[in-house]
């Protein structure tokens, strides 16, 4: 996504995040914003939805947000509370809780269900570098979420084995985002990028002038 955007002429920055709570994740957003001086379109993929959605009305710069096979929670919602009320997602029905509380997605679930329609053997180096999340993120209850006051986009993975393909339509209606739908599995940058940059391209012209 990154080498694609560039040639492309965007500025594009990647923020590592540490998953550790939702806090900390949206103050290094805050952190990254921070340090850009003009309009900035922000892009967020599974809980990174959870993490641009937090921004809530405080985002001065943030002209546009785009989700990608994202939650996309409403105020007083929390991941936590969406899952559990269904069955596990296959990608997410066998989560492996370490020591401290950080969960960790299984090889065979992420190459087999996460990312299905990726190579396997480029779904295994995926696997190898997986950020865990801690527990305590799901809690998380959202407040006023962003994208009640700005322009939203949202990409509806229609083969989502993580993110029920359904609830994803129900984020995107809600905020009355501008939706596509593509045939993939919960990683479309990976394996349909060329759809993730055009609908990173229509949020920036949607918004620009």
């Amino acid at each position: 996504m990154i080498s694609r955007l560039h040639e492309r002429g965007y500025g594009v920055t990647a923020p590592q995040f540490p998953e550790s709570s939702l806090a900390a994740d949206v103050a290094r957003l805050r952190q990254v914003l921070n340090r850009r001086s003009g309009p900035t379109v922000v892009v967020g993929h599974s809980y990174g939805g959870q993490i641009i959605t937090a921004l809530n009305e405080d985002a001065p710069n943030v002209a546009a947000l785009v989700y990608i096979a994202a939650f996309g929670l409403d105020e007083g919602e929390s991941i936590g509370a969406l899952v559990e009320s269904g069955p596990p997602s296959p990608a997410l029905a066998n989560l492996d809780v370490d020591a401290l509380g950080f969960a960790w997605l299984p090889e065979g679930d992420f190459v087999g269900h996460f990312a299905a329609d990726v190579d396997p053997a480029q779904a295994k180096v995926m696997h190898a570098v997986q950020q865990p999340i801690s527990l305590s993120a799901f809690g998380d209850v959202m407040g006023v979420p962003a994208w009640r006051n700005l322009p939203s986009w949202y990409l509806v993975a229609t083969n989502d084995e993580a993110i029920p393909p359904d609830a994803e339509r129900q984020f995107a209606a809600r905020m009355g985002a501008t939706t596509v739908e593509v045939a993939s599995s919960h990683v479309p940058m990976v394996s349909q990028p060329d759809e993730v940059v055009a609908l990173i391209e229509a949020a920036v012209a949607g918004v620009s002038g």
